[in-house]
């Protein structure tokens, strides 16, 4: 991919390279090759300072260093300056394509390595005069993508009132969207990047897990159960402007009061947990849609979760979690006696009257809005993979939260302020409900277990791993239940909670 590009002014240069450390991650290389004078370091401390934790980042130059690594930066990055370089042996001591692995490379000067293979490159000419420049960019893998993805932001919001907005990364989480702020004055919105899902390789009956699970393909998913929430008085997200077909969408910025960091802090919880429970308990009282209608005329369908859905996802822990701990696949007896187990105490699950799950209702997507009043005070993100349930899912996610610890006591009266909550609700039986809790909790930690052995094996992401003797700790709660004996007995037999802990 091969494209130019003209600035005509040093902020223009700059901003351009801010834009590109939004999609940086370790494993690019952006290389700047030009003149003296041409603009290399100016572009590439534009690069790094974006990726720093304050605006004025000191970015000194690696003339006489030649690689200045910063592992405090949003993505670690190495700076290097080939200038000097004379020979391959001093090119192999500065351990570039060992940092590769780790840190994305911004190096000026890059003659010297033009001719190594880099899977994601971006050849950055710069050429020019006065506060004029000219870049000639050439780009392979991710970098193409990037180029392409952020083209299609700009032309985005260049028909918004986010028109020459400050971009400032956000978050991009475990999955495939991207999470951007944007600034102009005063005001503030977010923008999600979420384009549409490729399909990945069939497991089971010739379909991709995401559609065996019912994840969402793309963000028709988020305008339609936001607008849903919000036109119902929670405070999800209001979505401004979006484009369906791009995946593009500018929203309501809820601010930075998460409840997970709220947590790790130390601050009082108590108010802002009844607040969450008195949401999920709202929302079980409430008849809820299987279609929504879109923007364009379409309809967003939330599909039930059904035990099919239920058991892949539950299916992740032999399919990861086992191979992660024992080194090698699970026996198929196991796996067949642990799957009629699943199947014996799902149907338990299928609520009479299903209500919206949001699947991901947690410390990490919830916010706290002091400001607002009642149920309006808890924001709710990260709701694209909704879907028709039993309400007990979403109460053990708040409980049993994957990342933060929720003491049993703690979790235990928000149960009972929910069940307090409900008591006049013809459709809340306790003993049923109960043990919806205890099966979906079990689920819920079973599949949790899976993901985080996925995340280090696939992902490289091995901070995940330390949460799983929490998650295990929560499991050992849930299957405590009388009619979880059976799948106790397993894991007792195979899986005990003093193995568990060893996969961290």
């Amino acid at each position: 991919m091969q494209i130019t590009r003209r600035f005509e002014t040093v902020s223009a240069l700059e901003g351009f390279a801010a834009e590109l450390s939004l999609f940086a991650r370790p494993g690019m290389a952006l290389l700047l090759k030009g003149d003296l004078g041409a603009g290399k370091s100016t572009f590439a401390r534009a690069f790094i300072r974006a990726l720093a934790p304050e605006k004025d980042f000191d970015v000194p130059s690696p003339t006489f260093t030649l690689v200045q690594a910063y592992d405090e930066t949003r993505i670690p990055v190495a700076h290097a300056d080939l200038y000097r370089i004379t020979s391959i042996q001093e090119l192999d001591e500065l351990g570039l394509e060992e940092l590769l692995n780790t840190h994305v490379l911004a190096v000026e000067w890059p003659e010297k390595i033009l001719g190594w293979a880099l899977d994601h490159r971006l050849l950055v000419e710069l050429s020019g005069s006065g506060s004029r420049r000219d870049a000639a960019i050439t780009a392979t893998g991710a970098w193409q993508q990037a180029l392409a993805r952020n083209d299609a932001i700009m032309s985005f919001l260049g028909a918004t009132r986010w028109a020459g907005a400050e971009r400032r990364f956000l978050e991009g989480d475990a999955s495939f969207r991207r999470y951007e702020t944007l600034h102009t004055g005063s005001a503030a919105a977010v923008l999600m990047d979420m384009p549409a899902r490729p399909d990945g390789p069939p497991v089971k009956d010739g379909k991709p897990y995401s559609a065996i699970a019912h994840l969402a393909e793309n963000i028709r998913a988020v305008v339609a159960v936001n607008n849903t929430l919000s036109g119902r008085g929670y405070s999800a997200p209001r979505i401004e402007a979006h484009d369906l077909a791009q995946g593009l969408a500018v929203m309501e910025d809820l601010g930075r009061k998460v409840y997970g960091r709220m947590m790790l802090s130390g601050e009082d919880m108590r108010e802002p947990m009844e607040a969450a429970v008195a949401v999920l308990a709202d929302m079980a009282s409430r008849s809820w849609p299987s279609e929504v209608p879109l923007p364009d005329g379409g309809v967003h369908r939330l599909p039930p979760y059904d035990i099919g859905a239920q058991l892949i996802e539950a299916d992740l822990l032999p399919a990861w979690f086992w191979p992660h701990l024992m080194g090698s696949g699970i026996p198929a007896a196991a796996r067949e006696d642990f799957e009629a187990i699943w199947r014996e105490l799902l149907p338990l699950t299928q609520a009479p009257k299903p209500v919206w799950v949001l699947r991901d209702y947690h410390s990490p997507n919830l916010l706290w809005l002091p400001e607002r009043q009642g149920l309006a005070r808890v924001g709710i993100i990260d709701t694209q993979d909704s879907v028709l349930g039993h309400p007990a899912y979403d109460l053990a996610s708040l409980l049993q939260d994957a990342r933060v610890d929720i003491a049993s006591e703690v979790a235990d009266g928000l149960y009972a302020h929910y069940a307090g909550l409900r008591a006049g609700d013809a459709a809340f039986d306790p003993e049923e409900f109960r043990l919806a809790f205890a099966v979906l909790g079990a689920q819920r930690a079973t599949k949790i277990l899976g993901i985080f052995a996925r995340l280090s094996k696939r992902d490289g992401k091995h901070g995940y791993l330390r949460h799983i003797p929490r998650v295990s700790r929560y499991l050992e709660r849930n299957l405590a239940h009388p009619r979880l004996s059976r799948l106790r007995s397993w894991f007792d037999r195979h899986l005990p909670p003093d193995l568990r802990e060893q996969a961290r």
